[in-house]
């Protein structure tokens, strides 16, 4: 093999020794492939891969062990830190447990008491009935000796009754009603405290998380709490390390599945690492959790742009602010001549099966070159703008990939493009026609219309079909963001 070669060009050119067609017909069509796709090739074709390239005894033996070791150090450090503070918060949540137990319980033993004063209070109506008689009796037998004389014995039961009765009654409705009064503070001081600890918990979750930034979205009612945007900066996160956020969030493809919801967890740009993930399918769910709430994020977005301009259009005076928002729109999805019925068919949701899909056959599931420098997942060309510099590209063509500075940006840049390039008016003639019959903007229904999208057309929408067949990608289409606002697709 010829020297000053790089690891993929030597791959490539040992494909070509050994004459790999698959490899050759992908160089022809001038397809990006990366070194796992080579590699992943190449061992398909029973080929040995030499691994001694660009190596030397110092690094096989000195620095590869020194930095697996470092890895092993950082690993155990976060594992360490994140066991203190999962002990830390045990900690306190027992000490606040303990403190409600203590309270209940006195709580619970006072209700005894008082239950137990009831009762007695109860008792005394007898008491009293039982002590009247007696000493009616006594005083009138008392009274009739010393007297000689017969005393209405009615009358002096019922005087002594009374003294009796009211000093019983007085020193007992004093007394329970100063205890009482005391004791419904204490319970309302309780019930008031309550709300605030539990605020005070939820708090505090989301810092205690990788020290995630949190942003509050804004709430089109006062009623609506909304969940927390996690917007996760260009850190140069690991996968070891994102895998543990979506397992602390509990970020799970099956549930979004059932339910139909994904928090949202918006990444600014893919783990470098993502490709030395050896499961398949581990690497392509974790693809997915990425690119989900972004595209589901932009759909909600456009479904808020349609749901207003149906109601600017059903009216039949306009604001100025209104008027502006309108020009500002057919800036947007380049409409000419104010054509407010072109603007309809342009200002439409893309499937989120078909972005998903795209995404990932253009971004080789987020671990091209492209996906990783640029955030480039959609593999969309410029001729202006920043780019990346293809490897293998025709010497006649000028064109670089269109470089983002985060994920969002490109997923934005994409619908765009579907919505208002003329390559693409198929696209959206098929999804205006559905709307008028009613039927759900479906993905696999609007693949075959995106044929221009790539130099392969026909077979590149097959190879999009089965995309979204064999991941289940049909799935995500009804999913929304956590506590969004749930609009119709309203035929407009």
């Amino acid at each position: 093999m010829k020297k000053n070669l790089s690891y993929k060009d030597k791959l490539i050119e040992l494909a070509q020794i050994y004459d790999v067609k698959e490899i050759k017909d992908y160089l022809k069509r001038r397809k990006e492939l990366t070194t796992g796709q080579l590699e992943l090739i190449l061992r398909k074709n029973k080929i040995v891969i030499p691994k001694d390239f660009k190596t030397t005894f110092i690094k096989e033996n000195f620095y590869k062990p020194l930095s697996k070791v470092s890895r092993q150090i950082d690993d155990l450090k976060e594992d360490s830190s994140k066991k203190v503070a999962k002990f830390s918060r045990k900690v306190t949540y027992f000490k606040e447990d303990s403190s409600r137990s203590v309270s209940n319980f006195f709580y619970n033993i006072w209700r005894l008491f008082g239950r137990a004063g009831i009762g007695v209070l109860e008792i005394l109506p007898k008491i009293g009935k039982t002590f009247y008689s007696f000493f009616t009796g006594f005083f009138t037998d008392i009274f009739n000796s010393i007297y000689e004389q017969q005393f209405n014995k009615k009358k002096v039961g019922q005087s002594l009754a009374a003294i009796f009765v009211i000093l019983a009654v007085s020193t007992i409705i004093f007394s329970g009603v100063s205890i009482f009064k005391k004791q419904e503070t204490q319970v309302v001081k309780k019930e008031i405290k309550k709300p605030e600890v539990i605020i005070k918990k939820e708090e505090k979750k989301p810092s205690l998380k990788n020290k995630k930034e949190v942003k509050k979205p804004k709430t089109e009612t006062k009623k609506l709490d909304k969940v927390p945007e996690l917007i996760l900066p260009d850190l140069n996160l690991k996968t070891a390390t994102v895998l543990n956020l979506f397992e602390d969030v509990d970020y799970n493809l099956n549930k979004v599945r059932y339910e139909k919801v994904v928090k949202p967890i918006y990444f600014t740009q893919f783990p470098k690492d993502l490709d030395e993930i050896q499961s398949v399918k581990l690497k392509k769910e974790t693809f997915i959790k990425i690119v989900l709430p972004l595209v589901v994020a932009e759909n909600e977005r456009i479904l808020e742009d349609r749901y207003k301009l149906n109601k600017i259009t059903s009216t039949k005076m306009t604001t100025d602010q209104e008027k502006q928002w309108l020009r500002q729109k057919f800036l947007e999805y380049k409409v000419k001549k104010g054509s407010v019925e072109e603007l309809k068919n342009r200002m439409d949701i893309i499937p989120v099966s078909i972005a998903l899909a795209q995404a990932a056959k253009e971004s080789g599931w987020g671990t091209s070159r492209f996906a990783l420098e640029g955030n480039a997942i959609f593999g969309q060309w410029t001729w202006n703008g920043k780019g990346i510099e293809p490897l293998f590209k025709d010497k006649s063509k000028s064109h670089k990939i269109l470089r983002f500075p985060i994920l969002r940006a490109s997923v934005k840049a994409y619908k765009n493009n579907l919505n208002t390039h003329k390559s693409y008016s198929k696209f959206r003639e098929k999804r205006k026609l559905l709307r008028n019959k009613n039927k759900k903007v479906n993905g696999l229904e609007l693949t075959k219309t995106l044929g221009s999208y790539a130099e392969t057309g026909s077979e590149y929408t097959k190879i999009l079909s089965q995309i979204i067949i064999q991941n289940r990608l049909m799935d995500f289409e009804p999913v929304r963001l956590a506590n969004s606002v749930k609009r119709k697709e309203l035929n407009l």
